[in-house]
């Protein structure tokens, strides 16, 4: 895999879908569906997809390919494959309130190696650079990449830590285990978005005791991982790690290392 070749496709691809979405987003109103677990899906979710998959597949017809949209019909697990979820924050996106994002990683032998997060409402684009690094591009998004800034996890302060959680699905659990902690503030944020405040340095800490899948988060996993953070189980402080049976995740912690995990 020529990760020099991988990434300009992955960059092209997430602002192609992020224009697909942004073309619903603000136009009339727009049908919402259930799919079978319940979650919503628009005609944005399966533009977007169509968008992605058909420029992965055509680039490399020989690497497994994974997405929200075509979960049904994947192979049960997987080490080393493409993973797709093309509008993670469907629920913010119906109440239009922008915390949406565009996500494409490849993962290799069950690390997220390689990633971009693109939130099109809010204009602010990350990914891996070919060695790993992350970076952060500066808009207006053309064809060559624009002002690129590299990616660094705070160094935290355990006694005044930021903590960022889910807009969408806080619950009593995730507030217990964050009063375990010495927090300055808290910010809420959807999708994958949380995984690059804390690669910005935005935040410190963002837990997930809840459901999601590896869509949701391998990509963003990436970005934060090139950015010097760390994204463990919540039972046992493990590394996460990626092709499980199913792609579903147990409950997560993201952070900056330096945080005192509780």
């Amino acid at each position: 895999m020529d990760f020099a070749e991988v990434m300009p496709l992955f960059r092209r691809l997430a602002l192609e879908a992020g224009d697909r979405i942004m073309r619903v987003y603000q136009g009339p109103d727009f049908e919402v569906r259930a799919k079978g677990d319940a979650s919503p899906v628009t005609e944005a979710d399966e533009a977007a997809d169509a968008v992605i998959s058909a420029g992965l597949r055509a680039a490399f017809p020989d690497v497994p390919l994974i997405t929200e949209e075509q979960a049904e019909s994947h192979a049960q697990s997987a080490s080393t494959f493409f993973i797709v979820d093309p509008l993670d924050g469907t629920k913010e996106f119906i109440q239009r309130r922008g915390d949406f994002t565009v996500n494409i990683a490849y993962v290799q032998d069950g690390i997220p190696t390689l990633g971009v997060v693109y939130a099109p409402a809010k204009g602010r684009l990350f990914y891996t650079l070919p060695t790993g690094q992350s970076v952060e591009e500066t808009g207006p998004f053309g064809t060559e990449p624009g002002a690129l800034s590299a990616l660094t996890v705070a160094t935290p302060d355990n006694a005044a830590l930021m903590v960022v959680a889910s807009k969408s699905h806080r619950d009593q659990a995730t507030d217990d285990y964050i009063s375990r902690y010495g927090v300055r503030d808290m910010t809420s944020a959807g999708s994958s978005l949380k995984f690059c405040l804390v690669a910005t340095g935005e935040a410190d800490l963002y837990p997930r005791l809840g459901r999601t899948m590896e869509w949701d988060t391998a990509a963003g996993d990436a970005v934060l991982r090139g950015a010097g953070g760390q994204v463990v189980r919540f039972d046992d402080h493990t590394p996460l790690t990626y092709g499980k049976p199913g792609w579903d995740n147990p409950f997560f912690i993201a952070f900056a290392p330096g945080v005192v995990l509780k």
